[in-house]
């Protein structure tokens, strides 16, 4: 199994920041791992092979992901994707099909899939070069993202939630060091059980359950990015902000960057407290929001 893991990887390192969506899709090939192991495939029985589709889906949403982290995969998109390397797993055993066509066709059912995920990618990449150039996406270390976010630790409420902890999960493990009660969650998968593997949009925050909330060029990021964008999910992003704020204790406090003042302003002012944050390096404002009932 671990084998065939492994070709997962170079498969995926193989098409590195290719262009799906030009015109031709010759440019996105099996490697020669890839067509080397089909015929093993074969005598992988079906929870290996879930063990496989898994893998694999999971894996190309981290690349899509690092090559736009405005990219957002939801429930329904991963099972659909996860449809996609089911068909491959059964086109490769029936050897009567051709490897190229295989290839052509699943490349072109990832094409498709990522259009009806995220509209807007076609229209900027559909001119772009043959090879993408990703979206810049840091992992900030501890100290910094406490110093942007302007979190005070003698008054840091518990337990906390980082929303888009990152891979790493660096703040989350911060706090865990300090015997803080910490939880993050992003789109990657973790074998630490302190990180959870979620989109943001889908995660059940709950109702008065978090003493602090953080989230540092994450779920506020991408607010403002739908926002901004004709076919934006702002819609869904308001309504999970307003979720984020109740699932907060009373006293409770949501530290973000940058801040969201197109929403800030229509708060209720005798339930919540607006804090805002200057970051001299940074050209953006940091909020923090203070549950008040």
């Amino acid at each position: 199994m671990d084998e065939f893991l492994e070709k997962i990887d170079k498969q995926i390192k193989f098409n590195q920041g290719k262009n799906i969506f030009l015109d031709t899709l010759e440019l996105f090939q099996f490697a020669n791992e890839t067509i080397q192991s089909r015929s093993n495939v074969n005598a992988l029985n079906s929870e290996s092979q879930q063990v496989l589709i898994d893998y694999a889906t999971n894996k190309t949403i981290e690349e899509f992901c690092r090559i736009n982290q405005y990219y957002s995969f939801n429930s329904t998109a991963k099972n659909k994707l996860r449809k996609i390397y089911s068909a491959l797993i059964y086109s490769l055993q029936d050897k009567t099909i051709l490897t190229d066509e295989i290839s052509k066709n699943h490349y072109g059912k990832l094409k498709s899939w990522l259009k009806e995920s995220n509209p807007f990618a076609e229209e900027i990449y559909i001119n772009a070069n043959k090879n993408i150039t990703p979206v810049a996406c840091s992992e900030y270390s501890s100290e910094l993202q406490m110093k942007i976010l302007h979190i005070d630790m003698k008054h840091l409420a518990q337990p906390v939630l980082d929303i888009g902890c990152g891979k790493e999960g660096n703040l989350v493990k911060y706090f865990l060091k300090l015997n803080i009660d910490a939880r993050g969650i992003d789109r990657f998968s973790f074998l630490d059980n302190t990180l959870i593997n979620s989109d943001w949009l889908e995660f059940n925050y709950g109702l008065e359950k978090w003493g602090t909330i953080i989230s540092n060029l994450g779920f506020s990021n991408h607010f403002k990015h739908n926002d901004l964008r004709e076919d934006g999910n702002y819609l869904d992003y308001a309504k999970k902000y307003m979720e984020i704020l109740k699932s907060l204790k009373i006293g409770g406090r949501f530290h973000y960057a940058p801040d969201l003042p197109f929403i800030e302003i229509y708060l209720d002012k005798k339930q919540y407290k607006i804090d805002k944050y200057e970051i001299g390096e940074f050209d953006f404002n940091t909020t923090a929001i203070t549950r008040l009932s």
